[in-house]
């Protein structure tokens, strides 16, 4: 099987959860007997493409399903190209009309819009990848046309391997000291930026956010302020050339996220043993046992005192970050990698192929 895992606007999405995601997917396919190519073009590139085209060849690679992991022009080319083809389409939905609110500057405003097109985008597929129940669940009631299957964005732990050496390192590079609480990925309000702040005001702990942040014109207000003007006790890094060190210098990974289709960062954080604390949202609940492999909380004076009975209880800490580490082990690559076999055999099976065109 050769199968087309396209991920559209690649190089600008290198540090997003989306790229993760899709760095997993392939690295999972690897140590399959799936050939996974990864430009639509034939050569590779359009320039390429256009040559071979002037010879008689076809503009498109040759695949056998075209696997989606965004929704602009280029996937509606691709999409469009599988229907005229025959081949089944398969799309990752990575991305809600709700977790695409308190993103960007202006995203809630147009979220309403954006998740109308994403119904009508993921219901053109043969089979949606969703990488949570919770996801397909909002899938489903929003009205997506096609069969859901959840695939977890899993946990690439060979990738992590080592970060404990870098811990002082890292602790030194951001002048850390102490207990430090820390997060991990893209700084948006989405993702828990002002409970995250004011965690930071209301108590002695060191903060650090490991992670880009935009304070350009697509930047929310709220992220140009908080980042511009954080509490003395917080840092917001910026990029990071590894993440090891982030899961290294931190000692409790803090998410007060306020939508997910998974969250890449917490399982990883899982992976390296650190005790987490998540906000108590849907996404989370089949996920993560509150007082077994976390702690859940909802008001920030609950954050507070989860924070509080880690500090005072290394003993706690301890036995968190073991039982995630059992967590994270159930989100394995070898998970991803069954997850979209069986996604690719149902596209295959149950898509009535209509009769093959050329390009």
């Amino acid at each position: 099987m050769r199968v087309l895992n396209h991920l559209e606007l690649e190089p600008h999405l290198d540090r997003s959860g989306i790229g993760t995601s899709v760095r997993h997917q392939r690295k999972a396919l690897a140590d399959t007997s799936i050939e996974v190519v990864t430009s639509s073009w034939n050569g590779g590139r359009p320039s390429a493409a256009a040559l071979k085209r002037a010879v008689g060849d076809s503009l498109f690679e040759t695949y056998d399903i075209a696997h989606c992991n965004l929704m602009g022009p280029e996937s509606l080319a691709i999409a469009a190209h599988a229907r005229r083809n025959g081949i089944p389409l398969v799309v990752h939905a990575h991305t809600t009309a709700e977790n695409f609110a308190e993103s960007f500057r202006g995203s809630s405003a147009v979220a309403p819009a954006f998740g109308r097109y994403l119904r009508w985008f993921y219901s053109q597929a043969d089979v949606v990848v969703a990488p949570s129940e919770h996801t397909r669940r909002a899938l489903a009631e929003a009205g997506v046309d096609a069969p859901i299957r959840v695939v977890t964005n899993g946990v690439d732990t060979d990738s992590l391997s080592g970060f404990e050496a870098l811990r002082e390192p890292y602790r030194r590079r951001f002048d850390l000291d102490g207990l430090v609480v820390f997060s991990v990925g893209n700084v948006f309000e989405r993702k828990g930026l002002t409970t995250f702040c004011r965690l930071a005001e209301s108590t002695d702990y060191e903060f650090v956010w490991f992670g880009p942040y935009d304070t350009g014109p697509l930047a929310s207000s709220t992220v140009r302020r908080r980042v511009s003007n954080p509490p003395a006790n917080a840092t917001f890094t910026g990029w990071i050339d590894d993440v090891r060190g982030a899961y290294a210098a931190g000692d409790v990974y803090l998410f007060p996220t306020k939508n997910e289709t998974q969250g890449i960062a917490a399982l990883e954080a899982m992976a390296c043993g650190k005790p987490v604390v998540v906000r108590d949202i849907s996404t989370f609940e089949p996920l993560y046992t509150d007082g077994v492999d976390c702690l859940k909380c909802e008001t920030l004076p609950e954050f507070r005192r989860a924070l509080e009975r880690l500090a005072e209880n290394p003993t706690l800490r301890e036995r968190l970050g073991e039982n995630a580490r059992e967590t994270a082990a159930e989100h394995g690559l070898d998970r991803v990698a069954e997850g979209l076999r069986d996604a690719y055999d149902t596209a295959i099976r149950d898509r009535d192929r209509p009769e093959s065109t050329t390009d």
